[in-house]
């Protein structure tokens, strides 16, 4: 089978138009091409010297760094437990232990210690002095003249001069101090004299006193420090 051409169609009609605006392409893409420029990129390079200066001494400088504080400590949170109330709680009754006033108590004999601590008391200022043997039917008031006047003749019977004291012409006053205790009986005899020999003879007759009956104060026996003097004179 033949294609039948179309008489009419006439292709070199329109072929200098074709032509004619292909040259107007290729002249303008040629135009672009000569109007584009390639440009050289130039770099400027600034070399820095630095010049060291041997003359000149640089300080140096240390900077002390303080350390920080140390944190504070972690509190930690209190935790409080709460306790579930599984078991079941007994309740205490309290009874009154107040009596009526129909109730009469019974209270037992209570026997309460003796705590009176001993004091020494003198015989200038005890209220009830000790009574010498010979005194106890004398007055209260006179008691303590009476026990002066035995200690006296209490002194006198029972004095010896040491023959030793003698021999070498000693004399003087020795100062006797002793304590009459609670159970009226003499303790601590103590002397102080010109003479070992007069201070013995001295210890000697204060330690014949006879047992008294103890000084009181406020109704309770006391320790009563008492002191007398006993001369030793030559003739």
């Amino acid at each position: 089978m033949f294609t039948k051409k179309n008489p009419k169609a006439d292709l070199s009609k329109n072929s200098t138009l074709y032509f004619l605006i292909g040259l107007v392409l290729v002249l303008f893409v040629t135009w672009r091409l000569l109007e584009f420029k390639t440009y050289e990129r130039s770099y400027d390079i600034d070399i820095l010297n630095v010049m060291s200066d041997d003359d000149e001494e640089v300080p140096i400088t240390e900077q002390i760094k303080t350390p920080p504080p140390p944190p504070p400590p972690a509190v930690a949170p209190q935790v409080i437990e709460v306790a579930e109330d599984e078991d079941e709680v007994e309740e205490t009754v309290i009874e009154s232990t107040e009596s009526d006033q129909d109730d009469i108590l019974e209270v037992e004999n209570v026997e309460v210690e003796d705590a009176f601590e001993e004091v020494d008391v003198p015989f200038a200022i005890i209220e009830d002095v000790p009574i010498f043997p010979g005194c106890e039917e004398v007055a209260k008031s006179k008691r303590r003249d009476c026990f002066q006047e035995k200690m006296n003749k209490h002194i006198v019977k029972n004095f010896r001069y040491p023959d030793i004291a003698q021999e070498m012409g000693i004399q003087g006053r020795v100062y006797v101090n002793f304590v009459i205790a609670t159970d009226g009986s003499i303790q601590e005899i103590r002397m102080r004299g010109p003479d070992k020999n007069l201070e013995k003879e001295a210890q000697r007759i204060i330690s014949k006193l006879p047992k008294m009956i103890p000084g009181k104060q406020r109704g309770r026996p006391v320790r009563v420090p008492f002191s007398i003097p006993i001369t030793f004179r030559l003739q």
